[in-house]
């Protein structure tokens, strides 16, 4: 069928054509280059008016495919077209069990081409294309395709955590009990009005510190002890102790007392002290606390009396009694186990972070401490705080077991976090609380990667970013999971239509790639430069890709494979407006 070779390179081959055989159709199919027991296996990227060019992909030896050519072959091999046995030994996975169908072949009359699960589900994922390039419907078919009842494998105790920033998924999965009624779906979202799914609520006492400094926008290394001072207080006052209460009245007399030993005028001593009262008081320890004299009574608001020298009246009285409420032993103290608290209890614990001595006297960190205290109320009193509100005390495990469970002994395997009804920086915050407590416990797993989750970020490119983080608390939790995630069973799937934004760490880390069309030339030079191992004719393919068909490559297949996905049934909600239909 083919003519001779007339030149061969390190990479390609080209092929006279014979002038009595009609070439069409012919680019991106394979070819055999064969001689004597050695077979190469080519593609055809190329075609002019009399030479083919083929760029070599791997080798047959001993009957099974291997990437890569070592030795080149002769300009004397025989070349022909690929035969069918050859092309399954390339685009299937090798025999045994834990295989499922992705797509089918538009190059090869719908050949059915399956990949192995542990080979495409046990790697981060990349999911790249425009807007219109089937990116969401390939998302869905392939969700779609686990649960088939035709696998090898029935992924009861799987978990897919989708965070969907458009409410895309839900028609996609909602009814795949249908398929197996061990299937289950669970819905979350941010909408109040949505009387369908659960509202979604974090337990406030799980966030860490620095889950803590990125929902509260910190932007200064000064700012995290201010957290971690707040959060301790928090974990004391939440406690129902003799001691608890005692902590309280302890802080408020030490910064008193901080405050009587300064060089202020008694008038300044006063108004500061005052000013603490306002914020910081207990039922033993307050403005009409009753101070005992020698023979009288007062209440501590009176003591602050200034003579005719300009001292306090009652100078010694209100020393001794202050000095009354200091223990420092307290400032050893810990909680003995953490108990449930609210965002107005993590206002309170601020407050007392305030008038700790380290701050009061420092006008930088106390600037830093407002800006903190505004952006808290600010969440606190906002529609917001309903998110971090929860019933009762909970452990991260419990929780963690409660987004999985549908009740009744039943477990979802997929689980969507509808957040289209937020901002994006709060979106942000949200998606990484969670991803930083799926590592946590994913990190203490006993038998390790014994509980595998894989986190879908739908519009990754709103979230995995290039942030501030890595210099504010010392790491990015994406870029964590992207580095360490694999190991312990936790795995990123990136969905996005702007790569360029994306954090280059983490695209670095994935090992396969569905790319749709794409047109963005920074997009397009951003994968190529991300990914130095990919040749550039592998992302220029997707440039003439339909929608629902992608360019597949990376650890779960055998070379770079165009594959067109079957339409999802039921559909995600990500097609465009049908503006006809609405204007009739």
């Amino acid at each position: 069928m083919f003519g001779r070779i007339v030149y061969i390179s390190d990479n390609e081959a080209h092929i006279e054509i014979n002038s009595e055989n009609k070439f069409d159709n012919l680019i991106n199919m394979h070819v055999i280059f064969e001689e004597q027991s050695k077979k190469v296996v080519g593609e055809i990227q190329d075609i002019d008016h009399t030479i083919l060019k083929v760029k070599y992909l791997g080798e047959f030896i001993n009957g099974k495919f291997v990437g890569g050519v070592i030795q080149k072959p002769s300009i004397h091999a025989n070349v022909r077209m690929i035969r069918e046995e050859e092309l399954e030994g390339i685009i299937e996975p090798d025999e045994g069990t834990g295989n499922m169908f992705l797509g089918y072949s538009p190059l090869y009359n719908s050949h059915k081409i399956n990949v192995n699960i542990n080979e495409l589900f046990s790697n981060h994922m990349a999911i790249f294309g425009n807007t219109g390039s089937g990116k969401s419907y390939g998302v869905a078919r392939l969700l779609q395709n686990i649960f088939d009842s035709s696998n090898d494998i029935v992924p009861i105790k799987s978990n897919f955590f989708i965070f969907d920033a458009y409410g895309e998924y839900h028609n996609a999965f909602r009814e795949i009990g249908k398929i197996n009624p061990n299937f289950n779906f669970k819905y979350y979202t941010t909408n109040k009005n949505d009387t369908e799914g659960f509202c979604l609520r974090i337990p406030l006492w799980l966030l860490e510190i620095d889950d803590l400094a990125l929902l509260l926008g910190a932007t200064e290394h000064s700012q995290l002890p201010i957290i971690e001072r707040m959060l301790k207080l928090v974990r004391i006052f939440a406690e129902t102790t003799e001691n608890a209460r005692k902590y309280q009245n302890h802080l408020i007399a030490k910064a008193i007392m901080s405050i009587l030993y300064t060089n202020q005028t008694a008038s300044a001593k006063r108004n500061d002290i005052f000013s603490i009262f306002t914020t910081c008081s207990t039922p033993e320890f307050n403005m009409e606390s009753l101070v005992q004299g020698v023979g009288y009574v007062r209440k501590f608001r009176e003591c602050f009396i200034i003579d005719k020298e300009g001292n306090f009246t009652e100078s010694i009285l209100v020393t001794q009694y202050v000095a009354g409420f200091i223990d420092d032993e307290l400032e050893r103290y810990e909680p003995e186990q953490i108990n449930a608290y609210d965002l107005n209890a993590l206002e309170k614990a601020l407050e007392f972070t305030l008038i700790s001595e380290g701050l009061l006297r420092n006008e930088k960190s106390y600037g830093d401490a407002i800006t903190l205290k505004v952006r808290l109320h600010s969440l606190a009193i906002s529609d917001v705080a309903r998110f971090f509100t929860y019933p009762s005390y909970i452990n991260l495990e419990n929780y963690i077991a409660t987004l999985v469970s549908c009740g009744n002994g039943k477990k979802a395997q997929i689980i969507n976090f509808n957040l289209e009804d937020i901002d994006d920086t709060l979106a942000k915050t949200i998606c990484k609380i969670y991803s930083r407590m799926f590592f946590d416990f994913t990190k203490k797993l006993k038998m390790r990667a014994s509980i595998p989750f894989h986190i879908f970020l739908e519009e990754s490119h709103r979230y995995v970013q290039n942030d501030s983080d890595r210099n504010l608390i010392g790491y990015n939790i994406f870029e964590r999971i992207a580095k360490e995630g694999r190991k312990y069973g936790l795995m990123l799937n990136l969905i996005s239509q702007r790569p360029v934004e994306i954090s280059e760490t983490v695209i670095s880390q994935c090992s396969n790639f569905f790319i749709f069309k794409m047109n963005h030339p920074r997009d397009i030079e951003y994968i190529k430069q991300m990914l130095p191992n990919i040749s550039a004719d592998i992302v220029e393919k997707q440039k003439s890709l339909q929608p629902g068909t992608c360019v597949a490559f990376g650890k779960a297949f055998k070379i770079p494979m165009i594959i067109h996905f079957d339409k999802p049934n039921p559909e995600p909600q990500s097609s465009n407006c049908n503006v006809i239909a609405t204007w009739k």
